[in-house]
């Protein structure tokens, strides 16, 4: 009986591992913002009935990258007619968003003022991030194997705009 505490014991600590939080020692890798915006590429993806708006991403500025982070292009279109381009990152492994930039009337790039990682809440605000997070750049806390993976699922989902 002993032994078998023992081994039920050394695997609850084996196991335990495998539910930790995310690596303490993370860093960021470099962060190269996309070329210009362009309003090339775009696919549409699903997000909520509730919502007036139409969510895309931009397919050419998509990256799943080495530091684990899926970095993309994110454009709102409001139902208003008003449109909000956004290069962000999510990373699946903590579950957090970070907003780089927002597109500026000449497609450049200007630098978001609040710019650090922040959990992908359930607000209407997120709703976009986490409907990317779940259903096309992660897998839980696990990231997509590559850019092409991540393609694949938004191409099976949605069509592709002009």
């Amino acid at each position: 009986m002993g032994g078998l505490v023992a081994l039920l014991l050394s695997g609850a600590e084996v196991g335990a591992g495998l539910f930790s939080g995310p690596d303490p020692n993370w860093r960021e890798g470099e962060i190269v913002y996309p070329p210009a915006f362009s309003g090339e590429g775009l696919r549409e993806f699903y997000v909520s009935a509730a919502s007036p708006n139409r969510f895309l991403v931009d397919e050419n500025s998509l990256s799943v990258d080495s530091d684990g982070v899926v970095r993309y292009v994110l454009v709102v279109r409001t139902s208003g007619g008003a449109e909000n381009v956004t290069f962000e990152g999510i990373r699946c492994e903590s579950g957090e968003r970070r907003i780089y930039a927002t597109a500026r009337a000449d497609g450049g790039w200007s630098p978001a003022r609040r710019s650090g990682w922040e959990p992908i809440g359930s607000g209407s605000y997120n709703q976009p991030r986490s409907a990317l997070a779940r259903n096309y750049f992660c897998d839980g806390s696990t990231m997509a194997r590559d850019r092409a993976e991540v393609l694949r699922k938004l191409r099976e989902a949605v069509r592709i705009l002009p």
